[in-house]
């Protein structure tokens, strides 16, 4: 979608501000809604939450492309379409949102402590891959009759493939904490019951006894620091991505010809995507990153990315400043959602989880719309905005965030 969507909004002769403000009512519902989904596979399981969580996905992707053609076509005007947008956009905020909590759930229940950092980071790394393989193919879908919004229907047929996929091979789970006798720390396998299975893991939190697990708040002291670190510094990045596109096509002098902005802007989210990966494949496996060093040491790179996006002028420069950007925050996600996940107990994951999803999506409330509305008044408010933001990140990290030993080390109730 951020490949594009700057040239149809340019080509629905739509400013760039409203553009990314037909975001803002899908990521408010996903902020709402990822913490209640996450409560409730805690009930019913997480394989069911990850299907609900693709079909909101089909939906919305398949509707959004269909009004979009419709203004696109003629038959509604650019305000209309965007309203039509907005709509069936939020249909992944309300429903699309119960995937991603229960996926880092899944995860989180079948791995220790010291294992938690590295096995989110291949959470994270997926949805990279996923940026990677997208902006890349984008362009190709771009075909006769569907033009730009070619994309979303591809896409929205790929997810119906994923969605059997998950029906016929992901393994069946157990919700682990249901509110009755004696409970399993994790449901490790399709054959988990609830008798408690020490041998799972050595280092396990001792949860056997907890009949029912209370609510976790967003502001308990254990998680605040890391939600707050991830609240400011996904803001930075919902920002630099909100505004690419749009820099892309002023950059590269592409306002007047708006269908050629999507290759030049696939390719730099792609070498972006690419940084990523590298991140969350090479980086924390080989460097063994904890949590806190995970995310002041990606902040910082991605604060000298973006400065480096902010004084680029060609493809060249801009794609070096993205990829830089992208490795740092990269770096950063994984931090601040292991910390987050660390700081709780195994029986608190799914809660965690919803908390975290919803930190993220917040973060694409109105990050995106303010970024590319300062960036029009001026292009160094609007970078220096996202500078302050990384500053920030830091002073949190090194006055409130706990050691990389003290959080793996194993969490009692």
């Amino acid at each position: 979608m951020q490949s594009v969507m700057p040239s149809i909004g340019t080509a629905l002769k739509v400013e760039d501000f409203w553009i990314s403000l037909a975001y803002t009512w899908s990521a408010l519902l996903w902020m709402l809604c990822a913490p209640m989904w996450a409560r409730r596979s805690d009930r019913r399981g997480r394989k069911a939450m990850m299907g609900i969580g693709l079909i909101g996905f089909i939906f919305s992707f398949g509707l959004c492309g269909l009004a979009l053609w419709l203004g696109l076509h003629g038959v509604i005007g650019g305000i209309g379409t965007l309203l039509l947008f907005a709509l069936f956009r939020s249909l992944y905020g309300g429903f699309g949102s119960a995937a991603p909590p229960a996926v880092q759930a899944y995860v989180a229940s079948r791995t220790s402590r010291a294992e938690r950092t590295q096995a989110l980071s291949l959470i994270s790394s997926s949805f990279g891959l996923g940026t990677v393989i997208g902006p890349a193919l984008a362009p190709y879908f771009i075909v006769p009759g569907l033009g730009l919004v070619g994309p979303f229907a591809a896409f929205a047929v790929i997810a119906v493939v994923v969605l059997v996929a998950l029906r016929i091979w992901l393994p069946d789970d157990t919700p682990a904490y249901a509110a009755r006798g004696r409970i399993v720390a994790a449901p490790f396998s399709a054959n988990s019951n609830t008798a408690d299975d020490s041998s799972s893991n050595g280092d396990d939190d001792d949860e056997s006894e907890a009949p029912e697990v209370p609510r976790l708040s967003w502001f308990d002291a254990r998680t605040r620091p890391w939600l707050l670190a991830g609240l400011l510094g996904g803001h930075a990045q919902a920002a630099v991505m909100g505004l690419i596109g749009f820099l892309v096509l002023d950059r590269l002098g592409l306002r007047a010809t708006p269908d050629l902005g999507a290759a030049p802007i696939g390719r730099i989210l792609m070498i972006g995507a690419g940084a990523t990966l590298l991140a969350q494949w090479g980086l924390i496996p080989m460097l063994r990153l904890g949590p806190k060093a995970s995310c002041l040491t990606g902040i910082t790179v991605a604060a000298l990315g973006t400065a480096l996006i902010a004084v680029a002028q060609e493809e060249h420069g801009i794609a070096v400043g993205m990829g830089l950007a992208a490795m740092g925050f990269g770096l950063f996600r994984p931090g601040f959602t292991a910390g987050a996940s660390l700081s709780v107990t195994r029986a608190e994951q799914g809660q965690s989880a919803g908390i975290v999803a919803s930190v993220n999506g917040a973060a694409y409330i109105f990050a995106p719309a303010i970024a590319v509305w300062l960036y029009g008044h001026s292009p160094w408010i609007g970078f220096g905005t996202i500078g302050l933001l990384c500053l920030a990140v830091i002073y949190v990290g090194v006055r409130h965030m706990s050691g990389d030993a003290d959080l793996i080390e194993t969490r009692r109730t």
